[in-house]
């Protein structure tokens, strides 16, 4: 196994605080976003090899694509080719992300080639698909974490804007009474990120006044105003479940789910992509057909998921994908061995004690990678999450 150099992205919207005080280093005063642990060319972790000139550091898709049996199994190459099927992070919100939805697979095949075939380059600022995979994710909460997830049955919605009691939100309330109930939705957020924007702003405005002032289940959405003055997003997130995650406790967000993180750390896993529509609360390019189009506007419970827990002392948090499986060890210090041995490839991250895996001891914030079938023993006592695929 090999002990990962990781990246932190700056990201605008991250915690200057909580990625340091898990690593017990010094804040730098500038924004740490997420930390990567994975192949993914953008921030790709770094591992240490011997070669016949001596020991190099590498970037582990490198490594990965230089023996990709061997990395990462013959079986987890047969399933999803010769690349790193996962990407784990950590993530650190002190301010919210933009509300955002990703592809399933057909949509993200279709759409990068399109964008292929048109010549735009991967790194223009009105591209959507930087490759052509899906991107469903998992959130587990390390702190209260809270954010927006998925649509809010419509007349509950109904209910909160005509509590805001703003002559422009009307027109809204009468739609989302209407039925069937998706038909509703899509109406409603096309008309709000198709509007005037100047129209918007206002609303926007008077909206986030109001919820200032009932406070409770509407002070959130006067956090996303106070962040994105005028922004139709803030509108969009009134359609959207608000969510507060307790520690270990975890999202699944699956392809055209709209959502939106506020605040918290936690630790995030997801396929190997950087797919994203974005249809607010930031300035970068949003494409508004292409949203609705793969916006999937189904309301119901975002259904928190807490871990499975198994005789060996794995939690897994169940999910319908096979890109990753995630789980988590919370162990005391005498705990028994466990056998993390698998036929697929891992990577090990600690977020609390120092559990000790195989010979390293990792400290918080620290990660392995482990190549499939590779054995590999857990002891000591502290908090790993284990980050693995299925196939």
């Amino acid at each position: 196994m090999d002990r990962l150099s990781t990246t932190v992205r700056p990201y605008a919207w991250g915690s200057t605080t909580a990625i340091p005080e898990l690593l017990g280093t010094a804040p730098t005063g500038e924004p740490q976003a997420e930390m990567w642990m994975g192949a993914h060319p953008g921030a790709p972790s770094r591992l240490t090899r011997p070669t016949p000139g001596g020991d190099r550091e590498q970037p582990l898709g490198d490594v990965i694509a230089a023996d990709p049996a061997r990395e990462l199994g013959p079986a987890t190459v047969a399933r999803f080719g010769p690349r790193l099927p996962f990407l784990l992070k950590i993530l650190a919100a002190g301010a919210p992300l933009s509300l955002q939805v990703h592809p399933d697979p057909d949509q993200a095949r279709v759409g990068y080639a399109a964008e292929e075939h048109a010549g735009i380059p991967l790194d223009a600022p009105h591209r959507n698909y930087k490759d052509p995979h899906h991107k469903p994710e998992l959130i587990c909460a390390l702190t209260p974490f809270e954010g927006f997830c998925g649509f809010r049955r419509p007349v509950e919605t109904a209910d909160l804007l005509a509590a805001l009691d703003v002559d422009s939100l009307k027109p809204y309330v009468d739609l989302l009474h209407a039925h069937p109930e998706d038909a509703a939705l899509r109406e409603v957020l096309t008309a709000v990120l198709t509007a005037d924007p100047g129209a918007v702003a206002a609303t926007v405005d008077e909206a986030a006044a109001a919820c200032a002032r009932l406070g409770g289940t509407h002070a959130p959405y006067a956090t996303l105003a106070h962040h994105f003055p005028g922004d139709p997003g803030v509108l969009a997130a009134l359609l959207l479940n608000h969510v507060r995650l307790q520690p270990g406790e975890a999202l699944y967000l699956g392809a055209g789910v709209p959502h939106s993180y506020l605040g918290g750390l936690g630790v995030e896993i997801m396929a190997n992509s950087d797919n994203v529509l974005r249809c607010g609360l930031t300035p970068k390019h949003i494409d508004v057909p292409e949203l609705l189009r793969v916006v999937r506007f189904e309301a119901g419970d975002p259904g928190v998921l807490r871990p499975e827990a198994s005789p060996s002392g794995e939690e897994v948090y169940e999910t319908p994908v096979d890109e990753f499986r995630p789980s988590r060890y919370v162990r005391p210090q005498d705990a028994a061995p466990a056998d993390l041995t698998a036929p697929t490839p891992q990577i090990l991250l600690a977020t609390a004690g120092a559990p000790r895996v195989g010979d390293l001891t990792l400290a918080p914030g620290h990660s392995v990678f482990v190549p499939a079938g590779e054995s590999v023993g857990l002891s000591g006592g502290g908090t790993l999450f284990r980050a693995t695929a299925v196939a």
